[in-house]
Parts: C-alpha cells; structure tokens; sequence
C-alpha cells in the first residue's frame, strides 16, 4: 500500500485487540517518526510517555470519559508539552553545541533570537509543537498498518497525578496504539473535497 491509501486505510480506532502488542521493532519506528519531527526552532519543547501497564492504563480510562482504547490497546502514548522553555532552549543550544563553548558562542545570533521569542509566546506554543508530532506519529501507525485514536477527551490534572508527571510537562494529547477488534465496524471516512478545502492563489 501507498502512504495516501495507508492514510485511507487508518481511522480512530475505539476498541483494540488486547491479544495483539506492538511490536518492539515497529514501536521504535513510531517513537524515531516523532523524534524526527520538526518544530519551530528546532526546540522539540516536548516529552512523551509510553504506558503499558494495564492497572495504569485502567487508572487513566476511568478518568477519559471510560474510552475503551485506552484500556485495550497495546501502548499508550502520553504527548507533553514543556512549559520550562528557557531550559528547554538551554539543553538544545547545548546539544547543538555538542558542549563545546566555541560553537556555542557561534550560534550567538540564533540563541539570542530565541531568547527574545520566548518570553513573547504563550504556554499554548509548545502544545502546538505536540500537535506536529502527533501528525507524524499517526502517519507512523498507519505507514505500518497500526491502528490508532488520537484523545483529547480526559482530565489532565487527573491523568498527571496517576502518573506522577514533572511540573514542567503539561499534556496535550494521548494516542493509543494497537491493532483493532474484530468487533469493531468503522464507519465510512468522510471528507470533504479538493474544491471545499483549497484555495488555489496564481494560478
């Protein structure tokens, strides 16, 4: 199958099959898929938590409206978005850097851009930053014929005590991952045409 018949293929799955586990091979591509994503600045202000433990994933169901993905699928993958960007940007400059002053000091200008930004932005960036790499987490799944739903629908505070997240890591959004039930029964994928959704400007 193609990329674009892959994406025809996929569709928010609501009930996965608890007998089928992603494979650790195909669970690595999905995780490089979202570290290769590309953010503004190249910050990557973000941090994910992969959950497998079924009493944790029967915790953070019943405070998801009781979605049933989350207590059935394979992994659950928990997007976060920072919210200590000064630290963040720190740590990539120093990646960047490789820790060598020199180069550092290099990358002055470029450095001193992203400090005068970040004060000026609002905690929502960084979360749409998260959204970029659920994009390219989905396109994973469906790339390798793995069935996923992306949630918004939980209590984030509720979700952050069950597992014990850091202060700096707000949640945007959880995916679960698996391979659906054989009950389940999708419905037709609606959407609207080329002529409804684009513009085309010069032409």
């Amino acid at each position: 199958m193609t990329f674009l018949s892959n994406l025809s293929w996929r569709y928010a799955t609501k009930k996965f099959d608890v007998s089928r586990k992603v494979s650790s091979e195909n669970l690595e591509q999905i995780l490089e898929a979202i570290r290769m994503t590309p953010t503004s600045f190249g910050l990557q202000a973000y941090h994910f938590y992969i959950v497998t433990n079924p009493e944790i994933l029967a915790k953070i169901q019943s405070v998801s409206w009781n979605q049933p993905q989350i207590g059935t699928c394979s992994h659950l993958i928990v997007m976060c978005a920072r919210n200590d960007l000064m630290q963040a940007k720190d740590e990539y400059f120093d990646a960047m850097s490789g820790g060598n002053s020199e180069v550092r000091t290099s990358l002055a200008g470029f450095e001193q851009m992203v400090d005068s930004f970040i004060p000026r932005t609002s905690p929502e960036w960084a979360k749409k930053q998260v959204y970029i790499a659920q994009g390219f987490a989905l396109a994973a799944c469906a790339e390798l014929q793995i069935d996923s739903c992306p949630i918004e629908g939980f209590d984030p505070v509720a979700v952050t005590e069950i597992l014990s997240l850091p202060t700096n890591h707000d949640i945007a959004v959880m995916i679960p991952i698996g391979y659906r039930d054989s009950s389940e029964n999708p419905r037709s994928k609606v959407r609207f045409p080329k002529e409804v959704l684009f513009t085309r400007i010069g032409e």
